[in-house]
């Protein structure tokens, strides 16, 4: 039989290809605190940029900002104690789920993987909803290998202030978090940026929490928002 344009055999349906839909975008702007959090970067690490944006085109300065912060982790620096909650914070309040990532490795490098994540765990128990949302997205990151071996801690005690045993302990409670937030918090930017990261089989979780996951398998399949909705097909798992 004639093949069409599309490469399918005439009288025939191509078959469908499925595939994860894009993050969409925050449904509020909220750039003023990112700005703060980056200005605070800017002065703690000393970077070679103005330490406040120019109120008529602060993108321009948020890209030099990034760009500074790159090349210091490329060329190596020592960071103070103040760095941390820094990074952290600018990981979780850039409305970028890739760009953040710029802020979270170098704080993982610097301090350890379990202290990012256990900051990150405070922002998602008690942040405001777009700090749980942005802690969502930075979570992603928190697991990277050590990519910045001339990042370091000025004290060399930071890392090993969370005890590297506790991670176990500390992306169960994430998971537990994560899933009690997205059953239980309506707001959509949060559950969004919590489902691609979010177990749901129930084997990832004691049994106590096994109707909880049901709960939100639930609640994402009848789900007005499409994103959603399709999400959670490609992460069901019995």
């Amino acid at each position: 039989m004639a093949e069409d344009g599309n490469g399918t055999t005439a009288g025939k349906t191509a078959p469908a290809v499925q595939g994860f839909m894009a993050l969409p975008g925050r449904t509020e702007d909220r750039r003023e605190p990112f700005y703060r959090s980056l200005a605070d970067v800017v002065r703690i690490l000393g970077l070679d940029v103005a330490h406040e944006p120019d109120p008529g085109d602060r993108r321009t300065w948020e890209r030099h900002a990034r760009a500074a912060l790159r090349e210091a982790c490329r060329r190596g620096i020592d960071l103070p104690e103040e760095a941390f909650g820094a990074l952290v914070e600018a990981g979780v309040r850039d409305l970028d789920p890739s760009f953040n990532r710029q802020f979270v490795e170098p704080a993982v490098n610097a301090f350890g993987h379990v202290r990012v994540q256990a900051a990150l765990l405070g922002y998602l128990r008690t942040g405001t909803d777009p700090e749980r949302a942005g802690a969502a997205r930075a979570w992603y990151w928190s697991a990277l290998p050590l990519r910045q071996p001339l990042v370091r801690a000025q004290d060399p005690n930071a890392a090993v202030r969370a005890d590297p045993d506790d991670g176990p302990a500390v992306r169960a409670e994430w998971r537990e978090a994560a899933l009690r937030e997205f059953v239980g918090n309506e707001d959509l930017d949060v559950r969004r940026c919590i489902l691609p990261g979010l177990p749901l089989r129930k084997s990832a979780y004691p049994p106590e929490l096994h109707d909880l996951v049901d709960a939100a398998v639930a609640t994402a399949r009848s789900h007005p928002d499409s994103y959603i909705r399709h999400r959670v097909e490609h992460q069901v798992c019995d």
